[in-house]
């Protein structure tokens, strides 16, 4: 298979996958935009293995297995991108080795206790994100600037967590630690029964702080960043921050319904960001709506 189709089957998979990724980092020029493209790819591939096996080619094992031999790695089109992407850029394999210990987590660790074991599983999933995608997006991070890369990536889970209580719910899966549960006087029963009451409201506006708290850190450095790089960054947490206003919106009912930012929404979001930017995009690359 040659480098042009795999990656535009990885191209495939982000536009599919997830429009608010697809549409921020379109914008980005090649050969960027394609390593963003394959590092999603990997990372959903990994995501499936684990919460949708029945449609994975691989298992977590098998995926991980050909990782670590990536250089005889056949037999899918991801294998070929991924050797594009670590002789184009800087990468290490570590992110991407922390990211499926996260994910393997889900196959045993379902119930959370603390706020500290949720932080730690959203580095390993997402934090790990902001690892890989910055010897894309930046020219010579810091560690400062990693450190915000792996803050505005953990909020972007916060964010998925929240979105997704129901979904995750129905699959036996409680993120919300006890600890805050706890703090809100919210109980197990309450969770299981799907019921939004004050105490529920309560503990999801204590999540949303903390998701946007690590919003303001990763986006401290946004400046120190390519211009191109800097507007999809942005543009990405601008969306996922507004699935947080559309939760509130929904009256934080997340149990029965999926909070989404429609088209009209994302238009605007760009529309802002493009200013404060100023960036003057040809926008033969990006679509927005």
């Amino acid at each position: 298979m040659d480098i042009t189709t795999s990656l535009a089957q990885c191209e495939g998979m982000i536009r599919t996958g997830s429009s608010s990724f697809y549409k921020a980092f379109s914008f980005l020029p090649s050969p960027k935009r394609e390593a963003v493209h394959v590092i999603y790819a990997f990372c959903r591939m990994i995501d499936n293995a684990v919460d949708e096996p029945e449609h994975s080619p691989y298992t977590l094992q098998e995926l991980e297995q050909r990782f670590i031999k990536l250089d005889q790695a056949a037999g899918h089109f991801i294998w070929p991108a991924l050797r594009w992407l670590f002789d184009s850029y800087p990468l290490t394999k570590e992110p991407f080795f922390r990211q499926m210990e996260g994910q393997r987590r889900d196959l045993s660790f379902t119930q959370y206790e603390s706020m500290a074991q949720l932080e730690q599983y959203c580095y390993l999933v997402a934090g790990t994100v902001g690892e890989m995608l910055l010897p894309v997006l930046h020219d010579s991070p810091t560690e400062k600037v990693i450190e915000s890369g792996i803050c505005l990536c953990k909020a972007m889970q916060i964010v998925n967590i929240v979105r997704d209580i129901g979904e995750d719910r129905s699959r036996g899966r409680r993120y919300i630690p006890i600890e805050l549960m706890m703090r809100h006087r919210y109980s197990e029963a309450a969770f299981e029964r799907g019921e939004i009451n004050d105490a529920f409201r309560s503990m999801i506006r204590e999540l949303d702080s903390l998701a946007r708290s690590w919003f303001e850190v990763g986006l401290r450095d946004i400046e120190s960043y390519p211009e191109e790089s800097a507007f999809s960054v942005e543009l990405a947490a601008s969306f996922y921050r507004a699935i947080l206003d559309k939760v509130e919106g929904n009256h934080y009912e997340v149990y029965r319904r999926r909070a989404v930012v429609g088209p009209v929404a994302k238009l605007e979001i760009y529309l802002s960001v493009k200013a404060k930017h100023a960036l003057q995009l040809s926008g033969e690359n990006g679509v927005v709506c």
